[in-house]
């Protein structure tokens, strides 16, 4: 096993790795909608914080070496599924292979936010 680290995502809140490669294939963490220039909350609606969840998963794959299109499965925690549409729209544009996909509502997320994703790819 191999832990995976990029400055271009933000860094673990907790005793945890922002992914990890095993077995031919990669698991990163969840990503939140945090800036990791900042470290602060991007955006206010579910279409700009999908943008920024995106851009530090794909900050993650690229550190580890593969990308959206190797992506095999992802797990989405949305606050409300009221944000589903907005949601695909966005997610739609980056998982262009469409991986196997769990899509739930949770009573809440760190930080308040909206949406956080994690993936699984190969390597």
């Amino acid at each position: 096993m191999e832990k995976v680290y990029t400055e271009k995502a933000p860094a673990a809140i907790g005793p945890y790795s922002q992914a990890m490669k095993a077995g031919g294939l990669l698991f990163t963490s969840g990503q939140i909608p945090i800036d990791p220039a900042t470290g602060a909350v991007a955006g206010e609606d579910i279409t700009a914080q999908t943008e920024q969840v995106m851009q530090n998963l794909g900050a993650v794959l690229e550190a580890a070496g593969t990308s959206f299109q190797r992506t095999v499965k992802t797990l989405c925690f949305l606050q409300t599924m009221d944000d589903f549409a907005a949601f695909n729209e966005v997610y739609a544009r980056y998982f262009t292979e469409k991986p196997a996909r769990s899509c739930v509502a949770v009573r809440t997320l760190p930080k308040g936010v909206l949406v956080e994703v994690e993936a699984i790819a190969e390597l």
